[in-house]
């Protein structure tokens, strides 16, 4: 079935439908990973986007559950040069078309995804409009030009869990033609770490379980106080979608913890950290999406490839004298990593659990343990 995506600026793309038919809306952003579809489609971080592959085929090793960070797909919809009809992998549970219409989420496939990445790389990630219906195009464009900024609006409460749970599984791996996972008596743990869901991942729950944490993951909104009644060893800030500067309940819990407790903050947790310290956020023209980001290291200068998924960055310029700044990004210089100087505090932009994405960075949850080992 034929398949319109109009841009807020009036930008056109025709294809044709998969998945899920009607409308759908949202900020267009893209991600340059070559593998991984699955992780991202199910990434809550991308929450009220539009994610348009950069790799030209995608569906060809199918969907299987066992690959995926949350329990369902997040994003607005699907944008994709060439969709395989026919995966080719043992895992394979089923076709990406098959999952994308039990969820509800359009797809769009053959549209020219080099033309439309240079486009928003040009102009910014701007809202847009895909409809599978005999519609008016600037009626489309119009539609899209009605849909509000990501800026200002909290879409943590969209995701987080509504209840408080504990998390056992390690990380996986084959073994005898089988995935499984490692349970936690396997893996001693020697600190529990309370995790705020602002839309977190479950690689990054297998990294920590990995590292010697026992879990327990709580909603956004559950006051810091109630938290550090568990008596936890450390906190975990966790990724997620929208703006960190309209979370405010999670800002206020972080300012309370500021200083009690040793704090680990990934992406939008780095975000929400660096605020309670007094910084400020902004919103860069096209985010960085993918697994091919390069970070540099100020204080031993090696360079780690990372896999990415923010739409908004920490300003330097407002960040507190009390915190180095202990990363930064090579392709524009935005911050990627701080540590405050006398707290046991220590945040990242980037993911190191991957998933998908390289591993250069896993050490860093081993550096969260051995920040709380000096505190204690």
């Amino acid at each position: 079935m034929k398949a319109i995506l109009a841009l807020a600026d009036g930008r056109i793309f025709e294809g044709t439908s998969f998945g899920a038919q009607g409308e759908a809306d949202g900020e267009v952003v893209f991600n340059t990973s070559m593998t991984g579809y699955q992780e991202v489609l199910t990434d809550p971080s991308y929450y009220g986007q539009m994610v348009v592959m950069t790799y030209p085929l995608i569906g060809n090793y199918g969907v299987n559950s066992e690959d995926f960070e949350s329990d369902r797909p997040h994003l607005s919809a699907f944008i994709i040069k060439e969709l395989s009809t026919i995966p080719s992998n043992w895992r394979s549970q089923g076709t990406l078309h098959d999952f994308l219409a039990k969820h509800g989420i359009i797809g769009i496939q053959g549209i020219d995804t080099r033309a439309l990445t240079r486009h928003i790389r040009n102009t910014g990630a701007q809202q847009a409009v895909i409809s599978t219906k005999p519609t008016d195009r600037q009626k489309l464009v119009a539609q899209a030009n009605r849909l509000p900024s990501l800026e200002g609006r909290d879409l943590v409460k969209e995701v987080t869990c509504k209840e408080p749970y504990e998390w056992c599984e390690g990380e996986w791996e084959l073994n005898n033609g089988e995935t499984f996972f490692k349970s936690a008596p396997r893996i001693p743990s020697n600190y529990f770490i309370v995790a705020y869901d602002f839309g977190i991942k479950r690689n990054i729950l297998r990294k920590l379980v990995q590292a010697g944490c026992r879990i327990k993951v709580v909603p956004a909104s559950m006051p810091a106080k109630d938290v550090l009644a568990m008596n936890p060893s450390g906190i975990f800030l966790s990724n997620g979608p929208g703006d960190p500067a309209a979370v405010k309940y999670a800002l206020k819990n972080v300012k309370y913890l500021v200083g009690k407790i040793p704090i680990f903050g990934i992406c939008l947790g780095h975000q929400i950290l660096s605020l309670a310290l007094g910084a400020r956020t902004y919103k860069l023209k096209f985010g960085h999406h993918g697994g091919n980001q390069p970070v540099i290291n100020l204080k031993t200068s090696r360079v780690e490839i990372t896999a990415q998924n923010h739409g908004f960055a920490v300003d330097a310029a407002s960040l507190s004298s009390d915190c180095d700044i202990t990363s930064t990004n090579l392709n524009d210089n935005t911050i990627e990593g701080i540590r405050h100087k006398s707290l046991p505090i220590l945040s990242i932009q980037y993911h190191p659990e991957a998933s998908p994405g390289p591993h250069d960075s896993s050490h860093l949850f081993k550096e969260f343990t051995e920040l709380i080992d000096t505190n204690k």
